[in-house]
């Protein structure tokens, strides 16, 4: 297929997207999604922000209130392929998806955020027919859950719900791995992980079994939990269990995260200013969590709490500044301590990375990329479906998660004899409900969950790995 052709197919798949709010997710949406060639309109009550986006991005800018008939007719709702609601208020983004279903025939995507509607998201999804309701607090707090159940990684993903892990992690000195090929430890110890990328300073690799790690570079394995668990302790880097987490802040991502922790058996500190929310925290969560009014930046009670003395630290405030201070000043004083700091604004994540926090989360882009991701499965042809993307390395890598339905040219075929485009790679397949990392005799067949690491990007179809 031509470049021309690919690039036509391309635009006749475009969506038309109404984004409703104009803030920090709506503008990296905007960025996102107009990039992968999509038609986007912003709504937004702030003339100013629409008219900048609206330039920016050369996109279609609508000063108004996202949940007015007129003002989404203005918009074009009735030729719309999917509004998406990121306003600050889960009310209005709730009843623009309801009225854009009414007026328009049109999937919806709506930022929930607030405690109260926790356990009634899927009726209000299933009630109010809304294809996806977001709650980044949540997904942060899930998130960091995953982090801290391998305390020597920088960041989890999970794919095909939980059955495979991507964990990224830095190579010490004195790793074993340093001293022989990829190929060769994986014969000598027969492990099930796969590398599929690494960080060598500027420098992005997708290896082969001949690759040699050294020291300071930071690799992505993927893998079940339990072999990625395996293989972390064989190589000296599994730590110790986190026993004690200690949060500063109790917003939103706080709540979800302590009843996270405990059902993990860790216990769980949460420092706080505001004696409001202290008291409104005592009613949400078990007894067990000791709740601290104070402020989580002043050194002497830190001490006073014994941060020294625990697992991992979890700086949660509304501060990106005050988070990041909060984790090199942990890390100072308790060598050893397991830091995850959450960072909202992504502007500087490169200089953010280059502090070395240990893991970093960032809501923000994780509610985008959940969003993009169902954006580029809405465009996918039949017979393949993307369920799950991740951005690695700053954009530079994607890990895309495929649904094999149909019989296709590259099923049940030995993929040894399938031309793939360079630097890619099949990391892992999932075969009734097993996974497995694929070798040259393995195939692709109609049922599997097939994942993908490449340095490419905009694949739509898994048809697009063949060269």
């Amino acid at each position: 297929m031509s470049v021309f052709d690919k690039f036509r197919m391309s635009r006749e798949k475009a969506l038309n997207i109404i984004i409703v709010g104009a803030g920090k997710v709506g503008s990296t949406l905007a960025d996102k999604l107009t990039a992968e060639g999509n038609n986007v309109t912003i709504i937004d009550k702030n003339g100013e922000l629409v008219s900048r986006l609206s330039t920016t991005y050369d996109i279609m800018g609508i000063v108004g209130n996202g949940s007015s008939y007129s003002t989404l007719m203005d918009a074009g709702i009735e030729s719309a392929d999917l509004i998406i609601a990121v306003t600050d208020s889960d009310e209005l983004n709730l009843l623009c998806c309801t009225l854009a279903k009414k007026v328009g025939n049109c999937s919806a995507i709506a930022r929930v955020r607030t405690p109260d509607y926790e356990g009634e998201l899927l009726y209000l999804r299933d009630k109010l027919d809304i294809s996806m309701i977001i709650n980044p607090e949540f997904e942060a707090a899930r998130e960091i859950n995953r982090i801290l159940h391998f305390p020597s990684a920088i960041s989890v993903n999970a794919f095909a719900k939980g059955s495979v892990d991507m964990i990224k992690f830095k190579i010490p000195g004195d790793c074993i791995l340093c001293k022989m090929s990829l190929m060769d430890f994986q014969n000598k110890d027969g492990f099930k992980v796969l590398f599929c990328a690494v960080e060598r300073g500027d420098e992005l690799i997708i290896p082969n079994g001949r690759f040699r790690l050294r020291e300071g570079d930071v690799a992505s394995i993927i893998g079940a939990p339990k072999e990625a668990d395996r293989f972390f302790r064989k190589i000296g880097l599994g730590g110790h269990r986190i026993n004690s987490a200690m949060i500063i802040g109790g917003g939103k991502t706080s709540f979800y995260l302590a009843k996270y922790l405990i059902q993990s058996g860790i216990s769980v500190k949460i420092i706080e200013s505001d004696i409001a929310r202290c008291n409104e925290l005592h009613e949400l969560l078990p007894s067990s969590v000791v709740i601290v009014n104070g402020d989580g930046a002043d050194e002497s009670l830190l001490q006073q709490e014994n941060l020294s003395g625990t697992d991992a630290v979890i700086p949660l405030t509304g501060l990106d500044e005050e988070n990041i201070i909060l984790s090199l000043y942990a890390m100072r004083v308790a060598p050893g301590i397991k830091a995850i700091t959450k960072v909202n604004h992504i502007n500087f994540s490169k200089l953010i990375n280059e502090l070395d926090l240990g893991s970093v989360v960032y809501p923000r882009f994780m509610t985008a990329e959940l969003i993009r991701t169902y954006v580029r499965a809405k465009r996918n042809s039949i017979g393949s479906n993307i369920e799950t993307v991740y951005r690695l390395f700053d954009d530079r890598a994607e890990a895309i998660e495929f649904k094999i339905e149909t019989e296709a040219e590259y099923t049940n075929v030995p993929l040894k004899d399938l031309k793939l485009k360079d630097n890619l790679l099949i990391a892992s397949v999932i075969r009734n409900g097993n996974a497995f990392i694929p070798g040259g005799t393995d195939v692709i067949a109609p049922g599997d969950t097939v994942i993908i690491v490449t340095t490419h990007s905009g694949f739509d179809n898994i048809r697009d790995i063949l060269g």
